[in-house]
């Protein structure tokens, strides 16, 4: 058995269209194959912006996972380096805060 592509109802392997919602179901080769290659590039935006990371993410979780855990590592990456960075500067700014007086 096979599943709709558009609701995931279970259909018949050579069905034509879905009983259930009524879509047409093709065959793979009616498709462009997707490339997810998982780009350096691509974690690297989402390292600089990590906003369009994080929408990268949530967009190519289910169509390209390699490229977009490589965007959503790159926002993590930025996020944590941030947190790291406020803690640092705060912790240094109230060493020398005691010193002060």
């Amino acid at each position: 058995m096979a599943y709709c592509r558009r609701c995931g109802a279970q259909i018949d392997d050579y069905a034509a269209v879905c009983p259930e919602c009524g879509a047409p179901q093709g065959s793979a080769q009616d498709t462009p194959p997707v490339v997810d290659n998982g780009g350096f590039l691509w974690g690297l935006l989402g390292c600089c912006i990590p906003l369009a990371g994080l929408i990268l993410f949530l967009v190519w979780k289910d169509t390209k996972p390699r490229t977009a855990r490589a965007a959503g590592i790159g926002a993590l990456v930025c996020v944590i380096a941030y947190v790291l960075m406020y803690v640092l500067a705060a912790v240094i700014g109230v060493g020398t805060a005691l010193y002060v007086y």
